[in-house]
Parts: structure tokens; C-alpha cells; sequence
């Protein structure tokens, strides 16, 4: 027995696949960008460093003539005045005639500062406060020197010491007279409210305290004591008192004239020298 074999022709080898080989230099592909992209764009810089500084001119030069332009246009006269403040009949008709020019005049060019320091300079004015009401009002609002006591017969003193004349002095005739040296009128109300309230819870109200040429000081009382105090140790000398008067004297108070007080430990009552009564008329005979 015989065998074949078949054999078939062998399939041609195929060369491998060769890459194309890559081009030598430059090899990659440059996209060209659109025209409109590679123009230069335009530098407004300079420009901006111009524009600036004349719209900021023109911005200052428009607020300054701005309100000259739009004030005639919204300004108008003073109408009206009010005057607030307890004030008396003769400081009403002062003020009144203080204020009376404005009456009329421009409501934005009237000089208000000057107006309240005019009022302020009167010297029974404590402080003022003046101002514009739109439209074509003004308000002003009085505060007097608040007086405390009399000073001398020309004059009235406040809290603090500091003298002002009223235009009428007649209302005042019931507040106590302080009386002393020009330059003491602070040193003078210090001691009478000092002394007011030492007395004060004895009963007593001062109403008149004058300081002397020599330094010495006066009291005088409703209750018609009168007090002399000398030229220092004030406060001392009225502890003193308040002392022995509460233990001595508050019982007979009404017999109390004048009570010295100058001595270093102790004081002197002069008393009331009692009336003696009149002689009966005698019996006429006929």
C-alpha cells in the first residue's frame, strides 16, 4: 500500500507593512488663525489717562455752579419767624425787634450764625439756636441766664457766678442780694451756696451775703438773725454754730439778733433788746 501526500504550493510571503517615514525639519502642521485675530488691537490707555482728569474738572466746576444756577429757582423770602423761650414782656420786644430785619430777606443767603450771635451777645441770654425751616421759615430757640440771686443793685448773678442785666430788674426784688468786689462774684456765689446749705436744715434762708473790704464775711437771714462770719475758716465756723444752736439757741430763736462768730472757739449772741411798753396817759382831774 502506497500513500501520498498532497502538498500544496506555500502562499507567497508578504513584505510587512512599512510606516511612512517622517518627513524630515518641521513636521507639524500650523493652523493660520483667523485675520480678524491677528489684527493689533487699538490702546485706549492714553485716552483714559486724558478723559479722566476733564470729566473730573468738569464734575467739580458743576457742583460749584450748579446750586448758583438752581438757587433762584428754589430760594425763596423769610415768611415767618418763631422765637421759642420762656422770656418776659421788655426781652420779647428786643428779641422781636432784633429779628424783625430778616423778615423778608433771602431764606439761603441770610447770614444765620451772625443772628445767633447776636443773641448770644445779649447778656441775659444763656445760649441760642437758630435754624432754616424749609421753606421759608426760620426757628429760634432761646435759653435765658437762669438767676440765682441779686448782684449789687444793678445786676443779677446765675449758678455759676457770672453777672448779666435783664432789661428789668423789678420781677427779681425777691431773690437774695450777693454784694462784694467786681472780681468776686464767683467767689461770692460759691460761699452762699455753701452757706445755703449748711443753714438750710435749721430753718434758716439766706437774704443777703456780702463779702467786705477787708476780707470779712456778712450773712443775713429771713429770720432775722444775722451771722458774722470773719475772713476764713467759713465752714468751721458754721459747723460751729449749727452745733450750738441746736443744743442753746433753737428755743429762742426770736430773742437772737446777731450771733459773732469770729472768735477761734466759740461765739457771741447779741439779743433783742425787748420793747418796753408805753406809760399809760395819767389821769386828768378837773
Amino acid at each position: 500500500m502506497s500513500s501520498a501526500t498532497l502538498r500544496y504550493p506555500a502562499a507567497p510571503l508578504r513584505a510587512p507593512l512599512r510606516s511612512k517615514p517622517a518627513p524630515r525639519g518641521a513636521s507639524r502642521m500650523v493652523v493660520k488663525e483667523p485675520r480678524k485675530l491677528t489684527v493689533p488691537k487699538t490702546n485706549f490707555s492714553a485716552l483714559k489717562r486724558l478723559v479722566w482728569p476733564v470729566l473730573m474738572v468738569l464734575l467739580v466746576v458743576g457742583a460749584f455752579q450748579l446750586p448758583d444756577q438752581l438757587l433762584p429757582f428754589v430760594d425763596r423770602p423769610i415768611s415767618k419767624i418763631s422765637v421759642r423761650g420762656e422770656l418776659g414782656p421788655a426781652n420779647q420786644q428786643v428779641i422781636q425787634q432784633l429779628v424783625a430785619p430778616y423778615a423778608g430777606a433771602s431764606f439761603f443767603a441770610s447770614d444765620m450764625t451772625r443772628l445767633r450771635r447776636e443773641l448770644e451777645q445779649m447778656p441775659w441770654i444763656a445760649q441760642a439756636e437758630v435754624r432754616r425751616v424749609w421753606p421759608d421759615q426760620v426757628l429760634v430757640q432761646l435759653e435765658e441766664q437762669l438767676p440765682v440771686a441779686r448782684w449789687g443793685a444793678a445786676a443779677l448773678l446765675n449758678n455759676s457766678g457770672e453777672a448779666f442785666t435783664p432789661q428789668d430788674l423789678e420781677p427779681y426784688q425777691n431773690l437774695p442780694l450777693l454784694q462784694g468786689p467786681q472780681r468776686a462774684q464767683a467767689q461770692v456765689m460759691q460761699q452762699y451756696q455753701m452757706l445755703s446749705q449748711m443753714l438750710r436744715p435749721l430753718g434758716f434762708s439766706i437774704t443777703r451775703l456780702e463779702l467786705r473790704e477787708r476780707g470779712s464775711w456778712f450773712v443775713s437771714t429771713a429770720q432775722g438773725v444775722e451771722l458774722l462770719l470773719g475772713r476764713d475758716h467759713l465752714v468751721e465756723k458754721v459747723q460751729r454754730f449749727v452745733a450750738i444752736y441746736n443744743k442753746a439757741l433753737k428755743d429762742r430763736l426770736a430773742s437772737i439778733e446777731r450771733v459773732d462768730l469770729r472768735y477761734p472757739n466759740g461765739l457771741a449772741v447779741a439779743w433783742r433788746v425787748p420793747a418796753v411798753p408805753a406809760a399809760a396817759p395819767a389821769a386828768v382831774v378837773n
